[in-house]
């Protein structure tokens, strides 16, 4: 939110996303100072042998070329040693099967994964290496079984990640062979998209069957993607864009939230059904858009807020995107009202806006607190991408992660506001801002304790 009259300062917005693209990873090992990502395709088999290795291999080479990533690709276990891993941003395990590397070998991996490095698992990864315990912990889970290759529904569950944000709402039909896993990777990982074992014959995993996830592990990050089994796999534009999804993740061109969620309620699903909940106060208004889910500003100044109750102890999480230099922001902890003016006045905005001052700009509480603008700048990708808030209240505490990074920790210390109990809203700036938002959802906590009274200093009435 910027003041009533907005006013245009002149900023150097070039050079501020040139470092959200660019910047490096949060944990990315030292490569000595090489210009872009290089990334390292492992294929080697000691089981199983798929046969669309080749296309597997020849796609990466393909997406790399095309978006800046240097790949090299290796069957010879040869290349693990601490010297040679130091030179990659990631290493794409593709449908590797069966015990791979030697002790050696394996030791120099967790060194490099722990320094920071990263790992795609695609397809057979998960039949790789069941002796190997951290490599299982790395890899999510382990393959169990499989049915026959066939068509089947995969549904997203994160809209922002890069390896699913391009997907629509709706349920993504392809046909692949869907492994069943041992263990569900929910509570260790960020589910990314899961199967709908109703559409198609020979799930095992009870109604919850994750089929892509990512995570931060040990000091690295890993993604898994189930698909890849076929050849066919390697031609399709919209697992193409998933697997290079996962791959930009992994080497730190893109940042997504990959911690476990868990007891989250949508408020927003990207329904109609689900905007039912929700007022529009002021002239500006929002556009909602079914195929992809989201929902975008229109018009004027503006406030789209969740007016089913007011809020006290709680998680909110939420998707945005920016096309420019553009403004919005979340509300939290404002009374009800028709003027999209009251939540200015009587609560706090936590601010998106890619170019303003330090208090005023993407993740700052507008006009009270900076967030930590070095770790801001390496968690926000650039206008044109998705990103992710946390917004946690916990009484007068407020904090906001954005794609998983923590930036900003403030305490309301205004008597004349408070953060204890009110409601949530998103902001349509202007005329000339867009801002997309997707995936509203909120989890309840426990309640804050209240501070504790005064006690009264020695010498004053202390009452009856």
């Amino acid at each position: 939110m910027r003041g009533r009259v907005r006013l245009l300062t002149a900023t150097a917005a070039a050079a501020l996303l040139i470092g959200c693209v660019s910047g490096p990873a949060a944990s990315r090992p030292d490569h000595g100072g090489k210009a872009g990502e290089r990334v390292l395709v492992f294929s080697k088999t000691a089981g199983f042998r798929h046969d669309s290795i080749p296309a597997g291999v020849q796609a990466v080479r393909e997406l790399g070329a095309e978006n800046g990533i240097t790949v090299d690709a290796t069957e010879d276990a040869g290349a693990f040693t601490a010297k040679n891993l130091s030179r990659y941003d990631a290493v794409v395990w593709l449908s590797t099967t069966g015990d791979v590397l030697d002790a050696t070998q394996q030791r120099a991996f967790e060194r490099y994964v722990r320094g920071g490095g990263a790992y795609v698992g695609v397809h057979a990864a998960a039949d790789t290496e069941y002796d190997w315990p951290f490599y299982g912990g790395l890899a999510g889970a382990y393959f169990q079984s499989h049915p026959a290759i066939q068509r089947a529904e995969v549904h997203v569950e994160d809209h922002a990640h890069p390896a699913t944000a391009h997907l629509g709402s709706g349920a993504w039909e392809r046909t692949d062979e869907w492994y069943n896993y041992r263990s569900n990777p929910r509570d260790r990982a960020r589910v990314l998209a899961t199967l709908d074992e109703s559409s198609y014959s020979g799930g095992t995993m009870s109604g919850d069957h994750p089929i892509a996830w990512c995570q931060e592990y040990e000091g690295g990050r890993s993604f898994y993607t189930g698909g890849g089994h076929t050849k066919e796999s390697y031609a399709e534009p919209a697992f193409r864009r998933h697997l290079l999804g996962g791959i930009r993740w992994a080497v730190g061109a893109a940042r997504a939230d990959c911690r476990p969620e868990k007891g989250y309620t949508p408020v927003f699903d990207g329904t109609a059904a689900s905007l039912e909940g929700w007022k529009q106060a002021g002239p500006g208004s929002f556009a909602l858009k079914e195929d992809d889910g989201t929902l975008s500003t229109v018009g004027g100044m503006g406030m789209l807020w969740y007016d089913r109750r007011e809020l006290g102890s709680y998680s909110l999480k939420l998707d945005w995107r920016m096309t420019g230099d553009d403004n919005s922001g979340i509300f939290v902890g404002f009374p009800p009202s028709d003027d999209p003016w009251s939540a200015v006045d009587k609560d706090y905005e936590i601010q998106i806006d890619a170019t303003d001052v330090p208090e005023k700009t993407t993740g700052s509480v507008y006009g009270f607190r900076s967030a930590d603008l070095k770790k801001r700048d390496k968690a926000l990708n650039p206008p044109g991408e998705w990103n992710t808030y946390e917004i946690r209240v916990e009484g007068e505490r407020l904090r906001v992660h954005l794609n998983g990074v923590k930036i900003n920790d403030f305490t309301n210390t205004d008597p004349a506001r408070s953060l204890r109990q009110g409601h949530i809203g998103i902001q349509n700036h202007g005329d000339s801002d867009e801002v997309s938002f997707r995936d509203i959802r909120l989890k309840e906590l426990s309640p804050a304790p209240a501070p504790a009274p005064s006690s009264p200093k020695p010498g004053t009435a202390g009452g009856r």
